[in-house]
């Protein structure tokens, strides 16, 4: 009995070993990223996103803490600004500029819906995951733009969604995010990096999106500026002459 037991006690023990350096490799990227983050106080971006025959020009304008500043082109010609207090929305296709109040929202609330906002302005990579408490791991593996990676793999309970994102190590530079629900697939990968030696970080400069193993989207950045000099009225918009000027509050703006 002890010789049939002995194979199994093993194997136990390596799943145990597994699971320790799985958790400890974890909680060296969750800091690595937090500290890799903290270099980055500032950036401007501008580029391009073509999905099919649509192509849209965009900008966006960051500064710690949380003051964003993203306009998309033609035809829609909108831009937004957030200077950690008021969200402002210039239309100019509308001549119309829109202040939002909080209008009672929480706090809570408000985060979710200026993230949802401005997150389709920022490609990945230039933001850590967000990453729960629970449901991740972690493990190393090989990448062409690595040599050296981890995989931080996200499963959310009660769900078949598994995202994976590709990280260089020790720098946790994005290379790559892998998504599955059920039989579906997705990819976003890193065609073209942007690296700054002062900083020890690189950043993506062209990504490609893929579906189902065919390519369906590209986003191409024409400008990459990191840690530039941003002054607080970077993120405040004014209203031009012949402009209109409403008020509205952050629940009609209707960001899902």
């Amino acid at each position: 009995m002890r010789h049939r037991l002995l194979p199994l006690f093993l194997l136990a023990l390596a799943g145990c070993r597994r699971g320790d350096e799985s958790s400890a490799l974890l909680s060296d990227a969750k800091q690595r990223l937090a500290a890799r983050d903290g270099k980055l106080t500032s950036y401007a971006l501008a580029g391009s996103a073509h999905e099919g025959a649509q192509t849209m020009d965009f900008q966006f304008a960051y500064r710690a803490p949380q003051r964003m500043l993203g306009t998309l082109g033609a035809p829609t010609s909108r831009t937004f600004a957030w200077d950690g207090e008021h969200l402002t929305e210039r239309n100019d296709a509308a001549r119309r500029l829109v202040t939002y109040d909080n209008g009672g929202l929480a706090a809570e609330a408000r985060t979710g819906l200026l993230t949802a906002l401005f997150t389709p302005f920022v490609p990945e990579g230039y933001r850590a995951p967000l990453l729960p408490g629970q449901g991740v791991s972690a493990r190393r593996t090989e990448h062409p733009r690595g040599p050296e990676a981890v995989e931080l793999t996200v499963k959310p309970a009660g769900t078949d969604v598994e995202v994976t994102y590709v990280l260089r190590w020790p720098t946790l530079d994005f290379l790559g995010k892998r998504t599955r629900s059920g039989e579906a697939t997705a990819e976003i990968r890193v065609e073209e990096e942007q690296c700054e030696q002062a900083l020890g970080l690189c950043v993506p400069r062209r990504l490609t999106q893929w579906s189902a193993g065919q390519q369906v989207a590209e986003t191409r950045l024409t400008r990459v500026e990191l840690n530039p000099t941003l002054p607080a009225e970077t993120f405040t918009l004014a209203a031009p002459e012949g402009y209109g000027v409403e008020t509205k509050t952050l629940a009609a703006l209707g960001v899902q």
